[in-house]
C-alpha cells in the first residue's frame, strides 16, 4: 500500500517574504498551514492595511477571533483600513464591550496625532499605596493585557498624572514604602493632540520606552510605545523618500498599489517639472545669438546646470532631513544661509578649478577649444562659483519657505530645485559669458 504524501510544511519566515506576491487566497490558505502561535506572530507584523485586506477575506469566525487578538490601538489602526464604512461598523460589532469603547474613542483622533497612536491600556498606581501592595496589584493588571510592563504610571483620583516609576524600582524598593515616595514626579508627556513626528523625536532624545498621553488637564489618556515609534519613523521616511524623488507619496506598498493610482501620483509632478523645464528651453532661445557667435559655450551647458541642480539638491536633502530630525527650525534660517554660502562657495571653487583644469588640458592634447581657450575656461570656472553658491542657497532656503507657508518641507523634491536651479543657472552662464568675453568670441 502506497503511503499519503506528507503533509505541506511552511515556516511563518517564507510566507511574510512571499507575502506581497501572494494573491488573497494564497495569503489565507498559508495563514491556516501555520500553528496558530506562528500565524499570530505573522499577524502582528502585517501593517495595517495588509491586515484589513487579509480579514475581508476571511469567514465571519475568522474574523472575530482575529481582531479581538489586537491591542485596541492596533484594532483601531485595521478598522481605519477598511475601504468601507459598513465594514468598520462590522468590525467594531465584533469587538467586547470595554474594547469597543476604547477603539472608539481612538478612532475620534487623527491617526497621525499621539492620540491616535497611544494605547489605552497601561499599568496604573495610587499613590497612597504601599510597594507590596502595587507589585501584588501589577502583577494582576499584567494578566488583562496592559500595554508596555516595564512602567507603572501613578494617578490621582482623576485621573491626572503624577509621576512615574519603574517595575525594577518597585522591586528595589522597601515593601512599607509608599508608591508616592519612589515614583518620579517629572514625568515627559505629550498632549494627545501631538504631532507623532514630534512624538518620535521625544522617544529619540529620551530613550524611553513609552510616552505618557495626557488631555490639557494633565489626566492620561494612554502611552505611545516603542514600537509604535518604529513603525511610525519607517512611514515617515518612506513619505519623505518618495516625495524628494519628485512624487506623491504612495501611502501603501509598491507592489500592491493599483497602476492607475500610482501614475496619477507620479504624473503631478513630473508633468509640473516637465513645464519648468520648458523655461530651460526659453532661457536657451533668449541666449541664442551668444551660442551663435561661440558654439563652444553650448559644450558646457549640461555640466553648469547639471552642476548647480546636484548642489541644490544636495542641501535641500540635508535641510529636510535636520528638520526632520528636529534640527533645524524657522528661526535657524540665517545660520543655515551663511553656512550654506561658504558651502556653495568652497564647493563652487573646487569644481571650478576641475572645470578650468581640464579645459587647459583638453587643449593642450587635443586642440579643441581655440585661441581663447583661457576665456572659456575662466567662464566656466566663474560660472559654476555662481550657479553652485545659487544652488546650495536655493536648495537650503526652499524647505524654509515651504514650512512657512504650511507645507511639508519634503515637498522641496531633488528634481524640483534642479529645475529651478536650471534655469537660473543659465542666466547665470551667459551673463558671466557675456562680461568675459566681449570682444573676444562674443
Amino acid at each position: 500500500m502506497s503511503e499519503s504524501p506528507p503533509e505541506e510544511r511552511i515556516s511563518e519566515a517564507d510566507l511574510r517574504e512571499a507575502w506581497p506576491a501572494l494573491s488573497c487566497e494564497e495569503r489565507v490558505e498559508g495563514l491556516r498551514l501555520l500553528p496558530r502561535n506562528a500565524a499570530e506572530d505573522l499577524f502582528f507584523t502585517l501593517t495595517s492595511r495588509e491586515q484589513a485586506e487579509l480579514m475581508l477575506d476571511l469567514p465571519a469566525e475568522e474574523q472575530r477571533s482575529w481582531i479581538r487578538a489586537l491591542a485596541p490601538d492596533d484594532a483601531a489602526d485595521l478598522i481605519q483600513e477598511m475601504p468601507i464604512l459598513e465594514e468598520r461598523e462590522r468590525f467594531l460589532v465584533m469587538l467586547d464591550d470595554v474594547t469597543r469603547k476604547e477603539v472608539q474613542a481612538l478612532l475620534a483622533y487623527k491617526e497621525d496625532h499621539a492620540g491616535g497612536l497611544m494605547n489605552p491600556r497601561f499599568a496604573r498606581l495610587r499613590p497612597d499605596m504601599t510597594v507590596d501592595e502595587a507589585v501584588t496589584y501589577l502583577r494582576r493588571q499584567t494578566h488583562q493585557s496592559v500595554e508596555m510592563p516595564y512602567y507603572a504610571y501613578v494617578l490621582d483620583p482623576q485621573q491626572r498624572l503624577l509621576g512615574v516609576v519603574s517595575f525594577r524600582e518597585l522591586m528595589a524598593a522597601s515593601g512599607t514604602k509608599r508608591v508616592s515616595e519612589v515614583m518620579k514626579p517629572d514625568v515627559m508627556a505629550v498632549d494627545e493632540q501631538t504631532d507623532q513626528e514630534a512624538v518620535a523625536r521625544l522617544v529619540r532624545k529620551t530613550g524611553l520606552m513609552a510616552v505618557p498621553v495626557v488631555d490639557r488637564d494633565r489626566r492620561m489618556k494612554g502611552i505611545v510605545t516603542v514600537d509604535d515609534i518604529v513603525d511610525v519613523v519607517s512611514e515617515e521616511a518612506t513619505e519623505d523618500i518618495q516625495k524628494l524623488g519628485g512624487s506623491e507619496s504612495l501611502g501603501e506598498p509598491y507592489l500592491t498599489i493599483e497602476m492607475r493610482r500610482m501614475i496619477r501620483k507620479r504624473a503631478g509632478w513630473l508633468s509640473a517639472l516637465f513645464l519648468g523645464e520648458m523655461l530651460t528651453a526659453t532661457a536657451m532661445g533668449v541666449f541664442e545669438k551668444e551660442i551663435d557667435k561661440a558654439v563652444v559655450l553650448a559644450l558646457f551647458v549640461p555640466l553648469i546646470i547639471s552642476s548647480g541642480g546636484n548642489s541644490g539638491s544636495q542641501a535641500t536633502s540635508l535641510v529636510i532631513r535636520a528638520m526632520a530630525l528636529g534640527e533645524l527650525r524657522l528661526r535657524d534660517w540665517f545660520r543655515v544661509v551663511r553656512r550654506e554660502l561658504m558651502a556653495g562657495l568652497a564647493l563652487g571653487s573646487i569644481l571650478g578649478a576641475i572645470g578650468l583644469t581640464r579645459i587647459v588640458l583638453w587643449e593642450a592634447f587635443f586642440k579643441t577649444y581655440g585661441q581663447h581657450f583661457v576665456l572659456v575656461g575662466l567662464t566656466v570656472a566663474s560660472s559654476l562659483i555662481g550657479v553652485v553658491t545659487f544652488g546650495t542657497l536655493a536648495g537650503s532656503l526652499l524647505p524654509f519657505v515651504l514650512r512657512r507657508l504650511g507645507f511639508d518641507p519634503a515637498s522641496a523634491s531633488a528634481p524640483f530645485v534642479a529645475t529651478l536651479v536650471d534655469v537660473t543657472g543659465l542666466i547665470i552662464y551667459f551673463t558671466t559669458a557675456s562680461l568675459i568675453l566681449r570682444g573676444t568670441l562674443l
